[in-house]
């Protein structure tokens, strides 16, 4: 079983409609029994750093996190859900993060050229940068979809794969079980489903 973690910011139901459809069984909780009793968990987020932190807190949600990541509990982090794991967030301000692994969160402006619109929406290519089991049923430098506005930095311990907007930006990071995507797998059509797949299946 497949936890998806509801904490009041996410894409929740077509995350789980591609769990789905890859034959995962999934639920949608914030239940500290039902995600402790869950093999995987996946936090998924949009919207802001400061909003959705702030609301893993109301719900206590980031102690369970880390409780259950300290036990070896592979968790997969989607958009903002990847970057909640980072420790610091720049985003309106400077906000702590899950501190699951070391790095900041940095606005895309001015970093990337200026004739590269923010956000970043669309399809772009995942350049895979070391070996990492999430990506292992998947061609080299497929094309995943983005939307966002800020990127992980300070971050080139964990970093599996980038992708290029006039730089390269950290597109997926992994740190002992703890991994995170900052593309939308379930938005990524059948190379998306893979790496859920794989997720779900294979990663530890």
């Amino acid at each position: 079983m497949i936890a998806i973690l509801d904490y009041g910011v996410g894409n929740l139901f077509s995350l789980q409609s591609s769990l789905d459809s890859i034959g995962e069984a999934s639920i949608i909780t914030r239940d500290p029994r039902q995600i402790h009793q869950a093999d995987r968990l996946i936090l998924p987020g949009v919207g802001a750093f400061c909003d959705a932190i702030g609301q893993l807190k109301h719900f206590g949600l980031d102690q369970v996190i880390r409780q259950e990541t300290a036990s070896g509990k592979p968790l997969l982090g989607i958009c903002l859900g990847m970057q909640l794991l980072f420790q610091t967030s720049m985003e309106n301000g400077i906000h702590q993060g899950l501190g699951l692994i070391p790095g900041t969160v940095r606005p895309l402006f001015p970093v990337v050229p200026s004739s590269c619109k923010i956000p970043h929406i669309g399809w772009n290519q995942l350049h895979q940068t070391r070996s990492s089991a999430l990506f292992s049923r998947i061609p080299r430098d497929s094309f995943v979809y983005f939307v966002h506005s800020y990127y992980a930095a300070d971050c080139s311990d964990f970093v599996i794969a980038t992708t290029d907007y006039g730089i390269p930006l950290t597109a997926a990071v992994a740190c002992g079980c703890v991994y995170g995507c900052q593309f939308h797998p379930e938005k990524s059509g059948a190379v998306g489903l893979e790496i859920l797949k794989t997720f779900c299946q294979e990663v530890d």
